[in-house]
């Protein structure tokens, strides 16, 4: 489990296919992140969870499935790009931004953002299928960035999105901060949502 609380930026070394072609090796460095990691610890990569399978020289090398460059921004990373990293929480740690899994549900645009002076307002285009997980003052997580939720688009809107504010801790610390309209970003959306909309479906149904 993760918080959204990015630890460090990372590099992008390579992204490697695999020769059978399903999946590749991402390498990333990570100084901080690396110097406290084992091989087979979990590691946050633009808030997607992967395993570590080396660490060498302050990088770290991760296999990363088929189906998750499919489905997340990962296929499109580019060497020398940079990453949002972030260990697991332990057990006892604090939970300073909320209850995070690593498990990216979509990948959505930026259609706009605004310089408000000290911080910046960000407007992401967002699936109806994901739409409605989302609230406002509500926890969600972009890149693997904990951030409240400021502004939604109405319900029965016919393109949704939702917006974040971003400080100048985020601006400064994360890759949120060099973002421009059009760019794509991983988004996982709060996991009690979900579960509720599950347990839900079940009190409706026939048993």
């Amino acid at each position: 489990m993760f918080t959204g609380i990015v630890a460090e930026q990372g590099s992008v070394v390579s992204l490697s296919p695999n020769t059978d072609g399903d999946g590749a090796v991402l390498v990333v460095t990570a100084p901080a992140a690396g110097a406290a990691l084992e091989p087979g610890g979990s590691i946050a990569v633009n808030g997607v969870c992967l395993t570590a399978t080396r660490i060498e020289d302050g990088t770290i090398s991760m296999d990363v499935m088929g189906e998750t460059l499919a489905r997340t921004t990962t296929g499109d990373l580019q060497a020398g790009q940079n990453v949002n990293l972030e260990r697991c929480v332990p057990a006892a740690g604090r939970l300073d931004g909320h209850v995070v899994q690593g498990h990216v549900d979509g990948v959505v645009t930026l259609l706009e953002r605004e310089s408000l002076g000290s911080w910046d307002r960000l407007r992401f285009a967002v699936p109806a299928r994901l739409a409605r997980y989302i609230a406002e003052k509500g926890s969600i997580a972009v890149d693997g960035v904990s951030l409240t939720v400021t502004a939604v688009s109405p319900a029965d809107a016919g393109e949704h999105w939702f917006e974040v504010g971003l400080i100048p801790t985020t601006l400064a610390e994360t890759g949120l901060g060099a973002l421009e309209p059009g760019g794509r970003v991983n988004l996982e959306v709060d996991v009690l949502a979900k579960y509720a909309e599950r347990l839900l479906a079940f009190t409706r149904s026939p048993q």
